[in-house]
């Protein structure tokens, strides 16, 4: 036994020099990781954005889905020829993620879960944590439905104790479709899903959301913007239900409306600029 185990001894440190090169090298490795995150965190607390949105770019949509993106999608042909890479690479990322489920015997159709994971990815696409970790299924129903949160009839919400985004496709389509009315369903269920998300989280874009929110309600307290809001009436009243729904129709207006969102209240508009690090399509 001594001998057997002295042998053992001896093998081992004949292979431990082959080894030494490697442990080195993870060591390093490890050792630049943790540079890189340190300045990674020093940067995003600096500059309110996130140093890289996209590692690594590799899924692929297929000819039909690309398709729906480029004849029905318009925020996707204003984008440079690698953001469009990118945002291919997040909406095939969504899809596959992501559990559609059609209610009411509703057939889910590729139209349908393409729009739906281009809305969000669209309200997501200034971050480096797109892919909404609070949703696992998109529930999707034929038009409004009944709702046991509150028993009235929606079109659309954000359950997260379901882990579920549910949605209306007829009032979908609608506010997807009507791109100057401020309403769109799918953008305001998304942006429920990310400001709860932003609360729960440490990560660098849940910092940015909070940090920017915050600015945003402070600058709700100045009696001339509070003078601007009863002036011009615009945003719709519902925007005033509670903190979480102001955010909701803030992000409808910003995407739908973000030339008059911009001349009539500059500082909210760059607040929520900057809450979705958005520099994209001439926002």
């Amino acid at each position: 036994m001594f001998i057997l185990n002295k042998n053992l001894v001896l093998q081992s440190e004949a292979v431990a020099p082959w080894l030494a090169p490697y442990a080195y090298g993870i060591v390093i490795l490890g050792f630049i990781f943790f540079l890189f995150r340190i300045f990674e965190n020093w940067y995003a607390a600096n500059f309110d954005k996130p140093l890289f949105r996209n590692y690594l770019v590799f899924k692929k949509l297929s000819s039909a889905q690309l398709a729906i993106l480029t004849t029905e999608f318009s925020f996707y042909n204003k984008l440079s020829e690698k953001q469009k890479k990118q945002f291919e690479h997040r909406v095939a990322k969504f899809v596959s993620e992501k559990k559609f489920v059609g209610r009411g015997e509703l057939e889910i159709t590729e139209l349908m879960t393409v729009l739906i994971a281009a809305v969000g990815c669209m309200l997501s696409f200034g971050r480096k944590n797109y892919i909404y970790s609070l949703i696992e299924f998109i529930l999707i129903y034929p038009e409004e439905f009944y709702s046991k949160v509150n028993n009235d009839y929606h079109k659309g919400e954000f359950n997260p104790r379901e882990r579920a985004l549910v949605l209306s496709w007829k009032d979908f389509e609608e506010g997807f479709k009507i791109s100057n009315d401020n309403l769109n369903v799918g953008i305001h269920e998304f942006m429920h899903a990310m400001q709860l998300e932003s609360t729960k989280n440490r990560d660098l874009d849940s910092i940015r959301f909070t940090k920017q929110f915050q600015n945003i309600l402070k600058e709700l307290t100045r009696q001339e913007v509070k003078n601007q809001l009863d002036k011009t009436e615009f945003f719709r009243a519902y925007a005033f239900t509670n903190q979480y729904e102001f955010m909701a129709v803030l992000a409808e207006y910003f995407f739908e409306s973000p030339a008059d969102f911009k001349r009539i209240f500059p500082n909210i508009y760059n607040y929520t600029k900057k809450l979705l690090n958005f520099n994209f399509a001439g926002y």
